[in-house]
């Protein structure tokens, strides 16, 4: 049933739930890597349900797109090791499931072992849910030909190693630029670069939308991790 009231008073009472919280685990004595863990999650929970309020046109859209983007945060947490630390290609094939898109059918995986630090992941995962959704409501995703290739590499060359990621659709059909700016553009194009120092390219081609990633892969951001020439990077960067 939907919720009757308006959604200042929606996020009021949000706000109060959060502020409860809070002192529950202040007063519960948790660890303090685990406590820091879970007010990062909080922060960044608190950041969507504002931000997802100041883009919806209505009450319905508004809990329909707060919903998906507290599911992708959430889904880190299902994904993270004993140490919070997840891998980048479970974050995005698990993103990429949650609205049925398959590996080996409708999209395509390829890189080489990358391992981000919790708020990093966190971060990344809102962006992926926003190209996925998007992929889905108006890009290649909404039609049965549609395709999508997530490729990433790691350029060792240089300090501190540089993290490209690459989404691309294809499939799509007359493909345009969105016609008002919305949280799923503020999250590619100004919270990457203000949480995690990315540079991000946008292009929307006919056919369904490209972003390119560039992350630095500080210890803070999160590591490569060597493996056997076979596994490593076979796709592009197009």
């Amino acid at each position: 049933m939907t919720d009757p009231r308006d959604p200042a008073e929606r996020l009021s009472a949000l706000e109060a739930d959060n502020a409860r919280l809070r002192r529950l685990l202040d007063e519960a004595g948790l660890p303090d890597s685990l406590r820091h863990g879970i007010r990062n999650t909080m922060a960044m929970l608190r950041t969507v349900m504002h931000r997802s309020a100041e883009s919806a046109a209505d009450v319905e859209s508004y809990v329909a797109h707060l919903d998906g983007r507290f599911g992708a945060i959430m889904r880190v947490q299902a994904a993270t090791d004993a140490f919070g630390d997840a891998d980048l290609h479970t974050l995005i094939s698990d993103e990429l499931m949650f609205h049925l898109a398959r590996e080996g059918e409708q999209a395509t995986l390829a890189g080489p072992r990358v391992r981000l630090r919790p708020k990093t992941a966190q971060v990344l995962a809102l962006a992926l849910h926003e190209l996925t959704s998007n992929a889905v409501e108006h890009g290649s995703l909404a039609l049965p030909q549609g395709r999508i290739r997530a490729t990433w590499r790691v350029n060792l060359e240089v300090e501190p190693p540089v993290l490209s990621l690459a989404w691309a659709e294809t499939g799509g059909s007359g493909i345009t630029a969105p016609c008002r700016r919305g949280f799923g553009t503020d999250v590619l194009t100004e919270m990457l670069a203000y949480e995690l120092g990315a540079a991000v390219d946008l292009h929307f081609a006919p056919d369904g939308l490209r972003c390119a990633i560039r992350v630095p892969l500080t210890a803070r951001i999160g590591r490569h991790v060597a493996e056997d020439p076979e596994t490593a990077w076979d796709g592009d960067s197009r």
